[in-house]
């Protein structure tokens, strides 16, 4: 099954929705399977004196509350319906991120197939009985928890109705952008391996190679911010990716699905020429007469590959010579 690549808007659209469709354009282009944004209402999301993170203080000014921040990049009712429509258009799947239980209802209604909860709500247990209701196919990411955290928000997802096979967890760490020495990649199929579920990586770092090598330990869904530009005014920009880094990083995933292959050794299709021209053969090391019994001295192994393989040199030493050889012959 092909990797589902979520290209994360997130809030990166800085509340125009005529960004917001060019963001969903640059997904398209780039080959992603879905492009996903945030929903929520600010005064359900955070109090009026929540502090921001540093890294938002750093890219969206420290002045601002996180409150002013949030309620600028809210997308309203009929903004949602018109980038799904539009996401239609473009044959790309819509996600949003609901991060209140009003936009999880919100989401439902509008048909919405999969419910991505951000790692912020695993330990919102309202919340995550209000996704595991509704059955759908969910996408669980992880950041700053614990396994035993993850156990938990699991329990409550299948015990509110949602079959573990409809849930995928993502490993991921909050930190924008993450450090390499603190991603942790290993701890992703052991999630996969200890509960029992589909599991992929969302990621926070800056290149595109951790992506690439999380598909190859079994990833089946990445996720990825990406922006038009990284010099934009906004939380999230700075540590996301630009469009021509999320074509490659496109590229690169089905690249790699394409090289995993089979766990069956065996020559490729494309290799199967080269075997009479790299493997060698057993051949006479000099003028050989009928009769004569063939020896070290007078056999040698020498390409081509499509004679007798060098393997049956014990078989062969020790026989009489059924005719004459010259030089460099095969047997």
């Amino acid at each position: 099954m092909s990797v589902f690549i979520i290209a994360e808007a997130g809030v990166n659209h800085n509340g125009s929705i005529e960004l917001a469709k060019k963001l969903i354009d640059v997904a398209c282009e780039a080959g992603a399977d879905a492009v996903k944004f945030q929903t929520f209402k600010a005064e359900k999301l955070v109090s009026k004196n929540a502090q921001k993170a540093e890294y938002q203080k750093e890219t969206s000014g420290a002045g601002e509350s996180q409150f002013a921040m949030i309620k600028e990049l809210e997308l309203d009712l009929e903004t949602h319906k018109e980038l799904m429509a539009y996401c239609k258009d473009q044959k790309i799947m819509f996600l949003s991120t609901p991060f209140d239980l009003e936009s999880i209802a919100m989401l439902d209604d509008l048909g919405l197939k999969i419910f991505k909860i951000p790692s912020g709500e695993i330990t919102n247990l309202p919340y995550l009985r209000a996704i595991g209701a509704l059955k759908k196919q969910i996408i669980l990411s992880t950041g700053m928890a614990t396994m035993a955290e993850i156990g938990a928000a699991l329990n409550i997802l299948t015990q509110a109705g949602t079959p573990k096979q409809n849930i995928t967890v993502l490993h991921a760490n909050t930190m924008y952008p993450t450090p390499m020495e603190d991603v942790n990649l290993r701890a992703m199929p052991n999630i996969g391996k200890t509960f029992g579920v589909a599991y992929g990586y969302s990621d926070h770092t800056l290149g595109i190679e951790v992506d690439i090598a999380a598909v190859a330990m079994g990833a089946s869904v990445i996720e990825k911010h990406f922006t038009l530009e990284k010099t934009m005014q906004g939380p999230d920009h700075k540590a996301s990716l630009e469009p021509d880094e999320l074509k490659a990083m496109v590229k690169g995933i089905r690249n790699i699905e394409k090289a995993l292959g089979s766990e069956i050794k065996q020559p490729s299709p494309s290799e199967m020429p080269n075997m009479q021209v790299a493997r060698k053969s057993i051949v006479a090391a000099r003028e050989i007469k009928r009769g004569e019994i063939f020896t070290p001295e007078n056999l040698t192994v020498k390409r081509p590959g499509n004679g007798i393989s060098p393997m049956k040199w014990d078989a062969i030493i020790g026989t009489v010579a059924q005719k004459d050889y010259e030089e460099d012959e095969l047997l």
